[in-house]
C-alpha cells in the first residue's frame, strides 16, 4: 500500500544515522523495520504524524519493509514480506491504522494515548540534574584503576558535580566473563569503596554477548541452550567485539542465568547501576529461533531485552527500542560522531532528539558531548557548541573534559552544566507528566501552535515542555543565526528584552560562551 504524503510535513519513523527532520526528503528503498547496527535504527517504530494531522501505525507484527520517497515520489509505500530479517510466514498481511485530526499535537497526543504508550516511571533523578561521566570517548578500551582513579581526581579537583562515573569497554577478564581482568582492577571493591568516599556512585557497561574464547562461561551458556540460534541451529554472531553467542532474552533460563550473574557481579564489585548496550536484531544469528510466535520475530528480542534490563533500576541505560516507550528508563542516542554535521554530527543530536520524542521516547539520554572521537577529537568550539545544544535535554553526559582544551572552556563548561542543573527540576517535572499523557519532553516547535507552517520545518531549535525555546549554534565557526519564535511572549534569556512571537530574528550574534534561549 502507498500513502500519498502530499504537501504535509512529516515526523517519526525509524531513528537514523543521517538523521532528517521533517522527512520532506528522506529515502527508503525496500527497507526493512526492524532495529539493526545498519544506519543506527535502535530504535524502529512503525509511526509517522503529518502536520496536516494524518497519523500512520504499522501494527507490530507485521514483517514491515519501507518505500519511501524513492519508486514513488511523495509516497509512503507500506510491505508486507515473509524475508529476511523476517522468518517466512505463510501469508504475510499488512495490518495498519490511519487516523485523521485538526493537526499534528492533536494526533500525536491521541497515538500517545491509542498505540504509542506512556512510560511508567522516569530515570533517577541524579541522572538529570549531574552529568555522567564517562570513560569512553576520551579513554576507549585504554581503563584501568588508575586511570579510573585519576579520572575521578580530575573532576573533583576542577569543582564538577556528577551523578555517576561509567566504566566503559574493556573492564572484563574477556567479553561477557562479568567479571573485571585481575591485571586491570586486582581489588574492584576497593575501587568502588574509594570513588563512593569520593562522591561517586559507579556504573559498568555491558552487553549480551559472550565471545567463543571466554571460558568457561561461553561453553556453559552452549551447552545450556542460553544462546540465540538460527534455523542451521548455529549460535555463532560476529559483533564490534569478536565473535561469539548472543544471550536469548525470549528463554526464562538464559535470562535468569544473565541476571543471577551481573546481581552477583554488582554485590561482590559494589557497582551501582548498568550501561547496557546493543539489544539490535541485526547481531542475532540470521534468521533467529526464538521463544516466541513467528510473527513476533525478530522484533520481540529487542522488546524482551530491554524489558529485561530495565528491572535493574532507574540508573540504567539502554540504546534500543521497539515497543517499550512504556520502560522509565533512559534511551542513548546511537553514537555520534565527533563532526557538525547531518552526518551524524552535532547537528544529528537535535534531529535525533525531535524524532525520539516523536515515536514516543520522551526519555532521551544524549551521546557524549563532543560526540565519540572516532577518528579525531573536538576542537575547542565543537566541545562547547555541544554542551550549549546539549543543556536544555534530560541528561549531560562528559567523557571528553573541558580541561583537555583551557581554562575559558572550563568556566564556560562549568556555568553550563550549572544551568542544566538549575532546570533539572522542569525537567523532572515535565518527566512526570510524560507518565501522565505520554507528552514529549522536548518537543519540535510547532508543538505550541501545529498550524504554523515555518515552525514546522524548524530542524535546529527545539523546546523544553511550552514555555523554554533553544536554539543552539551548530555551524562550524559561525557567530550569528537565524532564530524562529512561534507565538507568544518570549524572554530572550541572553539580552533580557521581550519579543512578541511569531517573528523571525536574523543574524542574531551569539558569541562562542552564549547560548540564545527563550522563555514564555
Amino acid at each position: 500500500d502507498c500513502i500519498d504524503l502530499d504537501e504535509a510535513h512529516w515526523y517519526g519513523g525509524p531513528e537514523q544515522y543521517n538523521q532528517y527532520w521533517p522527512l520532506d526528503q528522506v529515502t527508503f528503498d525496500d527497507y526493512s523495520f526492524v532495529t539493526k547496527s545498519q544506519n543506527s535504527q535502535g530504535i524502529a517504530e512503525p509511526y509517522w504524524v503529518s502536520s496536516k494531522g494524518i497519523y500512520i501505525y504499522v501494527q507490530p507484527r507485521v514483517p514491515l519493509f519501507i518505500d519511501m520517497n524513492n519508486k514513488a515520489i511523495k509516497k509512503l509505500c507500506l510491505r508486507a514480506k515473509s524475508v529476511a530479517p523476517y522468518p517466512n510466514t505463510i501469508k504475510p498481511t499488512l495490518n495498519y491504522t490511519i487516523c485523521s485530526y485538526q493537526n499534528a499535537r492533536e494526533a500525536h497526543e491521541h497515538a500517545a494515548r491509542a498505540v504509542l504508550g506512556k512510560p511508567s516511571g522516569y530515570p533517577d533523578e541524579r541522572m538529570i540534574r549531574n552529568p555522567i561521566w564517562s570513560t569512553w570517548a576520551r579513554y576507549k578500551k585504554d581503563v584501568n584503576e588508575t586511570a579510573i582513579l585519576n579520572f575521578a581526581e580530575q573532576i573533583l579537583a576542577h569543582n564538577f558535580n556528577n551523578s555517576q562515573l561509567e566504566i566503559d569497554d574493556n573492564w572484563e577478564e574477556c567479553y561477557g566473563a562479568l567479571s573485571f581482568g585481575q591485571s586491570k582492577f586486582p581489588n574492584p571493591k576497593n575501587l568502588t569503596d574509594t570513588l563512593k568516599a569520593k562522591g561517586f556512585r559507579v556504573t559498568l557497561w555491558v552487553h549480551p554477548f559472550i565471545n567463543v574464547m571466554c571460558n568457561p562461561w561461553f561453553q556453559e551458556a552452549e551447552i545450556k541452550g542460553y544462546f540465540v540460534h538460527n534455523t542451521d541451529n548455529s549460535t555463532y554472531t560476529s559483533w564490534w567485539n569478536g565473535v561469539g553467542g548472543i544471550i536469548d532474552f525470549t528463554n526464562t533460563n538464559a535470562v535468569k542465568w544473565y541476571v543471577s550473574r551481573l546481581k552477583t557481579l554488582k554485590e561482590e564489585s559494589g557497582i551501582d547501576s548498568f550501561k547496557f548496550d546493543a539489544g539490535e536484531t541485526s547481531w542475532l544469528p540470521q534468521l533467529p529461533r526464538l521463544n516466541a510466535s513467528l510473527k513476533e520475530i525478530p522484533g520481540i528480542y529487542t522488546k524482551r531485552y530491554v524489558q529485561t534490563v530495565s528491572k535493574f533500576g532507574p540508573m540504567i541505560e539502554v540504546r534500543v527500542g521497539q515497543q517499550s516507550q512504556n520502560l522509565p528508563n533512559f534511551v542513548r542516542m546511537l553514537d555520534k560522531d565527533t563532526r557538525w554535521g547531518i552526518n551524524n554530527g552535532l547537528k544529528t543530536l537535535v534531529t535525533t532528539l525531535l524524532q525520539m520524542n516523536m515515536v514516543g521516547y520522551s526519555l532521551v539520554l544524549p551521546d557524549m558531548i563532543g560526540g565519540n572521537g572516532y577518528g579525531k577529537t573536538p576542537t575547542k568550539e565543537l566541545f562547547i557548541r555541544w554542551l550549549q545544544a546539549n543543556v536544555f535535554m534530560p541528561s549531560l553526559q562528559y567523557s571528553y573534559v573541558p580541561w583537555d582544551f583551557d581554562n575559558e572552556t572550563v568556566e564556560i563548561c562549568r556555568n553550563y552544566t550549572d544551568l542544566h542543573a538549575q532546570y533539572a527540576n522542569k525537567i523532572i517535572e515535565l518527566a512526570v507528566k510524560a507518565t501522565q499523557d505520554g507528552s514529549p519532553i522536548n518537543p519540535p516547535i510547532w508543538w505550541i501552535d501545529p498550524t504554523d507552517e515555518t515552525a514546522q520545518v524548524v530542524e535546529s531549535e527545539f523546546l523544553l515542555g511550552e514555555d523554554i525555546l533553544v536554539a543552539p549554534m551548530l555551524d562550524e565557526g559561525a557567530t550569528s543565526r537565524d532564530i524562529y519564535l512561534p507565538t507568544g511572549q518570549w524572554q530572550d534569556k541572553l539580552r533580557s528584552h521581550t519579543l512578541t512571537g511569531p517573528t523571525w530574528l536574523r543574524n542574531y550574534k551569539v558569541a562562542l560562551n552564549e547560548l540564545a534561549y527563550f522563555k514564555r
